[in-house]
């Protein structure tokens, strides 16, 4: 007499009540388009506030480093750890005191406002300029004659100059000049000396010429367009010798 077990009654195939897992649903591509495009955008927009932007060379005050049309990434990193502007370097920085007064201003249409707005175009509208620093607080900057340019009462040697300029203008209009640079601002002039709006022709602003530090946006570091124009803008070698009042010669009458 054997009784039947359980399992017997419930029947011996009997197996776990398996389902099969429901396949992963992906997106598709088009509805995470306008998800990529804001990460895109917004990584652009950090990018340009934080790290590098680039700006449009408008005219010939910086030839022959510098060509009409050049467009120039400029390093914006670098101030917020506390790096300052030094002598011999390629800035860009706001206009400080109407120094662009009836110069045009671009127009960019709506979609070069945008991609100007994210750092992926040359902010045409900005009033902006590029300049070389030239001196900075505490430099005593000056020009006799046609030059050399001295610094502190070091002449300094500018092969980067326009060919055909003199180092120092001799036009009666601000080319002639000896200045102390206050700590906190530059000193600044371009390179194709005898067509550049700079320090010098600004004297009778608010700042004497001198162009505020926290003006400075940043400084070039690389010609990024055209493309046979790339090249990189490191500081001269005229600027390494020491400049400093220090080490300065006492003053030829």
């Amino acid at each position: 007499m054997g009784g039947q077990h359980p399992a017997d009654s419930e029947g011996q195939d009997a197996g776990p009540d398996e389902t099969s897992p429901e396949p992963k649903k992906y997106r598709s591509f088009w509805k995470e388009l306008p998800i990529l495009i804001v990460i895109a955008l917004v990584l652009a927009l950090l990018i340009k506030t934080f790290l590098v932007q680039a700006f449009l060379i408008p005219s010939a005050s910086m030839q022959n480093t510098l060509q009409l049309g050049d467009r120039v990434l400029v390093d914006k990193l670098t101030p917020w750890f506390g790096s300052q502007p030094k002598r011999g370097e390629v800035v860009v920085f706001h206009d400080p005191d109407n120094w662009l007064a009836g110069e045009p201003v671009a127009s960019p249409n709506p979609m070069q406002k945008v991609f100007s707005w994210i750092g992926l175009m040359p902010s045409a509208g900005e009033r902006d300029l590029i300049k070389r620093v030239i001196g900075v607080g505490g430099d005593t900057v000056e020009c006799a004659g046609p030059g050399p340019l001295l610094i502190n009462g070091h002449a300094l040697n500018e092969p980067y100059i326009y060919p055909g300029n003199t180092p120092c203008s001799v036009d009666g209009t601000g080319g002639q000049f000896k200045v102390k640079v206050p700590k906190g601002y530059l000193w600044v002039m371009g390179d194709h000396r005898q067509d550049s709006a700079d320090s010098r022709y600004n004297q009778s602003d608010k700042n004497h010429g001198m162009v505020p530090v926290d003006k400075v946006v940043g400084h070039a570091i690389v010609i990024a367009w055209p493309i046979n124009r790339w090249d990189t803008l490191p500081v001269p070698g005229a600027f390494d010798q020491d400049l400093s009042t220090r080490s300065a010669a006492p003053a030829v009458p």
